[in-house]
């Protein structure tokens, strides 16, 4: 077991950061993640992460760093998704929207000094993904975000997993090309 990236170190870390200012929580799942606004049920808005995966909750928090706040009012932020099995076009959509989330995980994830691996999610798609074009895509984008600035959600919550894993300032060196990954 890694006892290193627990996720329930993401949880304290994330509701250090965003429980009192944006009423949000980070939970472990059972199942699929799924944002869920604040309700008669819960006075929180909740950041919900599959299966108690350390990389899955790195991904929904890059989701909800990215939803604005009419969006955060809104049952997984009122987004698509079109599940594993899609077609090309649906496809290239899918990743299309997956670039920015992506980014900011990979981002997280050299925070946190744990490893990346960009998804394009199709396994039994009829489209195979060009899964190196695609990080080029999230690579440029990690790229934009060094050069002109992280957004202030997702910066907060890189500075707090520097504090808390003493890892460095983030540099593009610390971002392979995507052929170095082979």
């Amino acid at each position: 077991m890694n006892t290193t990236h627990q996720y329930q170190h993401l949880i304290n870390l994330f509701d250090r950061c965003f429980q009192d200012d944006f009423q949000t929580r980070l939970i472990k799942g059972d199942d699929e993640p799924i944002y869920l606004p604040a309700d008669e049920t819960s006075p929180w808005h909740r950041v919900v992460f599959a299966h108690g995966y350390y990389a899955s909750a790195l991904h929904e928090i890059s989701h909800w760093c990215i939803a604005g706040a009419e969006r955060r009012k809104l049952v997984d932020f009122g987004y698509w998704y079109c599940p594993d099995g899609r077609d090309a076009v649906t496809q290239n959509q899918f990743e299309s929207v997956e670039i920015k989330p992506q980014a900011l995980e990979w981002m997280f994830s050299v925070a946190a000094g744990f490893p990346f691996n960009v998804s394009c999610d199709n396994l039994n798609g009829d489209h195979e993904p060009d899964r190196i074009a695609f990080q080029r895509k999230v690579h440029a984008q990690v790229m934009h975000y060094l050069e002109n600035g992280i957004p202030a959600r997702p910066a907060r919550f890189i500075a707090e997993l520097q504090r808390f894993y003493h890892t460095p300032p983030l540099t593009a060196a610390q971002f392979p090309w995507p052929e170095d990954l082979r």
